[in-house]
Formats: C-alpha cells, structure tokens, sequence
C-alpha cells in the first residue's frame, strides 16, 4: 500500500493522517492555477513541515477542482483573501491568507504555511474541515463563515467598472498643443520639478 507523494516507509502512517482528516463539506476545493501551483511547489518541500501538514497539502492537491481566476466564484478562499472563520466553538477570528509569515503583521495574516491557512485555502463560505490537533484527543473542526475581500472578484469588479474617457490633450507627433488646451501659470517664476 503507498500514498502518492510519501515515501514508501512512510505510507502506512501518512495513510493514518489523511483518514483522520475529514473530508470538506459542500462542494470541497476550488484552487486558481495560481493557488494550484504554489500548493504543487510547497509539496516539492514538504519535508520541511510535519507529517499533518503534508498530508493535507497531498489531499488538497489530489481532490482539487483547479479553474482560473476570472471564473474563481467569489465566496471561495484564495490566496491574499481576507476571511473570517472560527475554530470549534471559540470566536471568529478574521485574517488574510498569506503565503508565508509577513513581518509586522502579527494577528493579521495566516499564512499558507500554516495548516489552518492551508485548510481554508479553496474552501467556500460556510464550509468546514476538521483537522487533527497535536496531542489532543479530539480533532477541532475549521469553519469558515466568510471571505470578506477576495482579490479575483476585485479585479472581476474594477474591470465591471466604467471608466471614464480619455481625451488627448497634447500629441507628441505633432507637438503642438490642441487649441483647447489651456495653459495654467501659477502666477510665480518657479518651473516646478520638471525642470530639474
């Protein structure tokens, strides 16, 4: 018996770990290819995390429905996404999705590195994971009750937006300045930054 992506001495345990990881609720995990490929990436290492996170990461990898970002709905969890969930029974905490641990933003981010970042990657509003907890009997269970800001339905919205016409004011070929164009004096002799 082997899992993909564990080495053979190791399979009868990672098997263990991924079993003890409940499988999402609702429709499970949705990766941009961008999201996609840096969870690809973090499997490359994965020896530089614990056997839970690795196991994780392979079965975030394996049950993936990747799609591109235009097409990302915008309830779903992707990377720099602003989300709030809460752990059990404890208050909901709001946090960004970052990709690894940011400077000078403690309590703000949750990094991807992280296997509560990890878990709420590609997960929807409402959904919810459980996930093992280091030396405890009971497992805690993840529930993400909102994406407050996700950058794809951002730029999907500023791109909906109309912006306003451009009008040339002054055209390099000719270098002449259109008849329409007023000239503004400040009324003082200082040529401003562009002379410099």
């Amino acid at each position: 018996m082997s899992v993909r992506g564990f080495p053979s001495q190791d399979a009868e345990t990672a098997l263990e770990i991924v079993q003890e990881i409940a499988v999402w609720t609702g429709q499970g995990c949705i990766l941009t290819t961008k999201d996609f490929t840096i969870l690809e990436f973090l499997q490359e290492r994965r020896h530089r995390f614990g056997e839970t996170y690795a196991a994780l990461l392979r079965a975030k990898l394996d049950a993936a429905t990747v799609i591109f970002r235009e097409d990302m709905p915008a309830h779903v969890t992707t990377l720099n996404s602003r989300v709030r969930f809460r752990i059990g029974d404890e208050p909901p905490q709001t946090r960004i999705i970052s990709h690894d641990e940011l400077q000078g933003f403690v309590g703000l981010t949750l990094p991807l590195t992280t296997l509560r970042g990890l878990a709420l990657l590609g997960l929807a509003a409402g959904e919810s994971i459980v996930l093992p907890r280091d030396g405890a009997a009971a497992p805690e269970r993840v529930v993400l009750e909102a994406v407050l800001y996700q950058p794809e339905a951002a730029r999907r919205k500023m791109r909906a937006t109309k912006r306003p016409a451009l009008r040339l004011v002054h055209s390099a070929d000719t270098g002449t300045v259109p008849h329409r164009a007023a000239v503004i004096s400040g009324g003082d002799d200082d040529p401003g930054p562009s002379a410099a």
